[in-house]
């Protein structure tokens, strides 16, 4: 089949290289795309969150499947049109994509679903917002409302903190996604990631992770879009999963349903855990980033079929094999992340490096100009390893690290720290 991913950063090049690890790929062209997915797949240059656009380019190009990575293109609706056209999409619809565009939608959804969340207040007033900080007192969490690339969120460990968060919202930190905040109870444990696939009726989980938001060692400083990963989770055990599906899940996706908005794609439930029980910190209706990469590395070709299934409502006929093996990921930033960066250092090293079904580094933030690969971005790469233990993919992951030539980037050094 010929298949079109909409997207340009690790992620998308995880899921390009997992898709031409299957024989059912013909052709895969990959839009945007970046230095390191030009290497292996076709490129276009198009706008990914005009619907109509996506729709001409998929029918002059005899696409089969579309797969969306980003949130963006979900949000504006871009699955809607591909489905009104008739065109296969692996992704949810605009009125299910608010599970991650609204906070206060997800939040409605849970009630009606009774699934574990924290508590929480919706404003739309800075005033308002501000009298509920300070009658709960800290630690307490702010939340953009809307799509904030994943920075909208301030865990306030004092008071001020968190009322200078509200400022900085309604101030237009975040543009449109601060107009409305939501502000939750602080929940305590140890955070992972379930990720499931649904069909509109099924649901079939497919792995687990843990990614490092914070960007200093130790889990320490900012909150980033994600420093690293490594999949599986340890805490997410086998009983913790079944709960987080029977009691968050599935109640959740049966009150889409049950609100005329069923749900189909990939569904990410951020989870907190403590003393074994779950509760939801959020829901992301696209793959995570960096999770997806270690996600990609140890499903290899079955992750197309599973996605194919998902879109053509098969997923009771599916199921999931897996290797017994760690994957891990280790994000390499640009200087000054996540606040302000250079952006166009060079990358060295990397023709080097091994790729293979062990090794491989994923571009993220990259365009390749006169035969060098630069850094345009803040998460620029994605250097990715499998292994019999999780200890053996960290070292090799490190070991390429090692051999990356970037004084203009930084990384951290303790991805997996939990696990092992």
């Amino acid at each position: 089949m010929n298949i079109l991913i909409l997207g340009s950063g690790g992620r998308e090049h995880a899921l390009a290289w997992a898709a031409l690890q299957n024989p059912k790929c013909d052709k895969l062209i990959v839009a945007p795309g970046n230095a390191g997915i030009e290497q292996i797949a076709e490129c276009a240059d198009l706008d990914i969150n005009r619907g109509g656009a996506v729709v001409t380019f998929a029918e002059e190009n005899a696409i089969d499947f579309v797969i969306v990575g980003p949130e963006a293109p979900l949000a504006a609706g871009v699955a809607d049109r591909l489905r009104e056209a008739g065109v296969l999409v692996f992704g949810p619809s605009e009125a299910a994509a608010q599970l991650e565009a609204s906070k206060s939608f997800t939040k409605e959804i849970c009630d009606a679903a009774g699934a574990p969340t924290a508590g929480y207040g919706h404003f739309t007033e800075a005033e308002a917002a501000k009298a509920y900080i300070r009658e709960n007192g800290a630690p307490i969490v702010v939340k953009a409302d809307g799509l904030a690339a994943g920075k909208g969120v301030i865990v306030a460990m004092d008071e001020d903190t968190a009322l200078e968060a509200i400022d900085d919202m309604f101030g237009g930190a975040f543009g449109g996604a601060g107009a409305e905040v939501v502000i939750e109870e602080f929940m305590e444990g140890e955070e992972a990631s379930l990720f499931v696939l649904v069909d509109g009726e099924d649901v079939l989980s497919i792995g687990t992770a843990q990614d490092h938001k914070r960007v200093g060692e130790g889990d320490t400083g900012l909150n980033t879009g994600g420093m690293g990963a490594y999949s599986p989770a340890p805490v997410l055990s086998a009983e913790i999963e079944a709960k987080a599906m029977e009691e968050i899940v599935k109640p959740t996706m049966k009150a889409m349903k049950d609100r005329g908005m069923p749900y189909q794609g990939v569904l990410y439930a951020g989870l907190m855990i403590k003393d074994g029980q779950p509760r939801l910190v959020e829901y992301n209706v696209r793959f995570g980033d960096p999770e997806c990469q270690v996600l990609m590395m140890r499903l290899g070709a079955q992750a197309l079929d599973l996605m194919h299934a998902a879109a053509e409502g098969r997923l009771a006929e599916a199921q999931v094999n897996w290797a017994d093996d760690h994957a891990i990921t280790v994000v390499m930033a640009a200087k000054g992340y996540p606040g302000s960066y250079e952006k166009g250092t060079e990358i060295g090293g990397l023709d080097a490096l091994p790729e293979d079904s062990s090794n491989i580094v994923f571009h993220a933030g990259t365009k390749a100009e006169a035969g060098k690969v630069l850094a345009t971005g803040g998460r620029v790469l994605n250097v990715t390893a499998r292994g019999a233990s999780l200890q053996e993919a960290r070292d090799r992951a490190y070991a390429m690290v090692d051999d990356i030539d970037w004084p203009g980037g930084f990384f951290r050094r303790d991805i997996g720290w939990r696990a092992l």
